[in-house]
């Protein structure tokens, strides 16, 4: 209970507009800008249309601008439906990890929008928001 609580402080605070030095960088690997949109502290990947019961996979890249270890101490997804999978926890200076997020749009249809909190050791930058979204169509739509 009491991580939870601390969380949502942390997010609320993060959430508020405070905006802190960057030394987290996200960007896809494939085309660093392509398809990858930043708002605010926020990464948008958007997969398009998607037909249902695909699943579908995107890969956001974290890279550690300080001069200091950053440490990913926990990752969550705000649906089951959204499965994030951290290459590595421990990112040492200037180098990164990947995080794979995966969708399965069973069971949906139409916009579609979920989350993932990735929670690092950052003071100025604790709770990284990757966003995915997908436009999910019925066979033969």
């Amino acid at each position: 209970m009491k991580k939870k609580v601390l969380f949502l402080m942390v997010f609320s605070l993060f959430y508020c507009g405070c905006q802190a030095q960057k030394i987290i960088k996200i960007e896809t690997p494939a085309q660093r800008n392509m398809g990858l949109k930043q708002e605010n502290s926020d990464y948008i990947w958007d997969f398009g249309k998607v037909k249902e019961g695909a699943v579908v996979t995107h890969d956001f890249i974290l890279t550690n601008n300080s001069n200091k270890l950053l440490l990913i101490k926990d990752f969550l997804a705000s649906c089951g439906c959204t499965v994030p999978k951290v290459e590595k926890k421990e990112i040492p200076p200037g180098e990164n990890t990947k995080i794979e997020v995966k969708f399965n749009s069973q069971k949906y249809s139409g916009q579609v929008q979920q989350y993932v909190y990735v929670t690092t050791d950052n003071i100025d930058n604790p709770v990284v928001r990757l966003i995915i979204k997908a436009f999910v169509v019925k066979e033969g739509v």
